[in-house]
């Protein structure tokens, strides 16, 4: 259940820093608005926040690698909170499919390493 455990959590982990990468440096271009389902105008409009936006993605990938480094189960099972936290409220204010993009990854992950151990 270990290995399961890092998987799912290296998983996400990549999954965050995608999230990066398309909100600093594709958020307005024909990539990042496919992605997020956006106009030229919306896309433009909110360049600079979603940069921030990605910025914090990367705080959580960078926090979730140094859980698993490390092997501290405190540090994954608080970064897996955490984005579950953000999936939960992103999905309440933006879109539904954030739930499934985002937070039900990290909860299969903290259930892998909660029975780890």
């Amino acid at each position: 259940m270990r290995s399961l455990s890092l998987v799912l959590i290296g998983l996400v982990a990549l999954e965050h820093v995608g999230f990066l990468v398309l909100e600093i440096f594709f958020w307005d271009h024909p990539i990042g608005r496919r992605a997020f389902r956006m106009t030229e105008a919306v896309s433009a409009a909110s360049k600079a926040l979603a940069a921030n936006q990605g910025l914090y993605n990367g705080f959580l990938a960078a926090g979730l690698a140094w859980g698993m480094f490390a092997d501290r189960f405190d540090v994954k099972v608080f970064f897996l909170a955490c984005v579950i936290v953000a999936g939960v409220f992103g999905a309440a204010t933006a879109s539904q499919r954030i739930l499934f993009v985002q937070a039900l990854p990290a909860v299969l992950a903290t259930v892998a390493t909660w029975v780890a151990g």
